[in-house]
């Protein structure tokens, strides 16, 4: 993975470094030590995690090989920060990283500034667009950590039976959404895949050609007053609605609605970062599993894209939507003009919640692994995972691309996840 990106600037590549850096810090600025030490569960991590693991990421895979002579801020960080490269070297169980109480919050602030100094060294004169692109994908690394770190601390402050705000949000009152339409697609063949020479992760590889029968996509995401329906249907209660390993996981964890969703007053409120408001019954449902999206889709008489469908209708589309806005970090109401060319940000397919797939995250003909622990970062993981496509309300601007594949297990919800939906014509 050494071709990462062509054609980026030195400076260019600089001040995006030190922008990523200095955004996680501002995200994490609202939390106390407590607050960024807690794992609600398993798939959660801390927030002081994140904010070492991606120092950890630049030190690893740029500092150490790249300067001669160079000393680890702390030999015993590599063991407590690696995630999942086992070409590194050993690392501390996933689901134990709330026990680590120390190094706390001031250590870990001094080994990102510590880092952040040698890499503005190494940022002076990189050397080879290898490093350059390195660099990049350390960017890109620290952007997706930067959405982990709020959908984990949104679980993590769910679970406070006091369900604290993480900060001050403004949200629009609830409204009504504007009707669904459909936007068709003719039967052709298609290249899917990235091309040009902006970056991109290698799943996203080879650009291939794919055939497709005709089929049409929902002009807009599946609202939170469409889910009250499915509810009040008994959607959670009806066993054909559901795939049988969908079925089994909404009687063993007794869903009863997205996750973050509470009865109150024969309604619906729901938890977000702001702290529990009402559900808007214009907004896009969130916080949903594959295996609900499956079934809501079946419910309705339609069925999910799959992420080939979903690539063939936003390509021509600019890359516009609701991302990260520290002032609002929770989806948009969908309203306003209905064709997709003409989608506001709550209507168009980038933004504001991930949208599942049919599609099973598995490599495209040709893929191939790159060479060394840099090679793990995606294909390993081409096994019991499905497609997200989209990006959402914590998602960085301009990460999210066309042809960017995301991926969850089946049971996943804690992602900012959605649905938008499509049929055969």
């Amino acid at each position: 993975m050494t071709d990462l990106l062509i054609g980026l600037d030195d400076q260019t590549l600089t001040d995006r470094f030190v922008a990523t850096r200095a955004l996680t810090e501002s995200l994490s600025a609202p939390l106390s030590a407590e607050d960024q030490t807690v794992q609600s569960m398993p798939d959660v991590s801390p927030t002081k995690w994140h904010r070492a693991h991606t120092t950890w990421f630049f030190e690893t895979f740029l500092l150490e090989p790249r300067q001669p002579g160079y000393r680890p801020f702390n030999p015993e960080y590599g063991y407590l920060f690696n995630s999942y490269y086992e070409g590194i070297g050993p690392r501390y169980p996933r689901p134990d990283r709330g026990l680590v109480s120390r190094p706390g919050i001031a250590e870990i602030a001094e080994y990102r500034i510590c880092i952040d100094r040698d890499m503005g060294r190494l940022l002076e004169d990189p050397g080879s667009e290898s490093t350059m692109g390195l660099v990049e994908l350390g960017i890109q690394h620290e952007q997706q950590h930067q959405e982990l770190l709020l959908m984990d601390i949104k679980h993590v402050l769910s679970r406070n039976p006091l369900l604290p705000a993480y900060d001050t949000v403004c949200l629009p009152a609830p409204g009504t959404p504007s009707p669904v339409g459909w936007d068709s697609h003719g039967e052709g063949t298609y290249d899917i895949g990235h091309q040009g020479s902006g970056f991109s992760f290698d799943n996203e590889h080879p650009r291939h050609r794919v055939y497709l029968a005709d089929f049409s996509m929902a002009n807009r995401p599946v609202t939170g007053g469409e889910w009250i329906e499915f509810i009040d249907d008994g959607g959670y209660h009806r066993p054909e609605l559901w795939l049988s390993d969908g079925w089994a996981t909404v009687m063993g964890e007794e869903w009863e609605s997205p996750l973050y969703w509470i009865p109150a007053d024969g309604g619906w409120r729901e938890f977000t970062l702001g702290g529990p408001i009402d559900v808007n019954p214009a907004q896009p449902v969130c916080h949903i599993s594959y295996y609900e999206a499956d079934a809501f889709a079946r419910w309705a008489g339609y069925r999910l894209p799959t992420e080939i469908e979903w690539e063939v209708a936003a390509s021509p589309l600019p890359v516009e939507g609701h991302f990260l806005d520290r002032g609002r970090l929770h989806p948009s109401p969908v309203t306003g003009p209905v064709p997709a060319a003409e989608a506001g940000p709550g209507n168009g397919p980038f933004g504001n919640v991930w949208q599942w797939t049919s599609s099973s995250y598995s490599p495209y003909t040709g893929f191939e692994i790159a060479p060394g622990a840099v090679g793990e970062y995606n294909g390993k993981f081409m096994v019991n995972q499905y497609v997200l496509r989209g990006g959402s309300c914590v998602t960085p601007p301009g990460h999210v691309r066309a042809s960017y594949r995301n991926f969850f297990p089946p049971s996943a919800r804690w992602a900012f996840s959605g649905l938008r939906l499509a049929r055969n014509y």
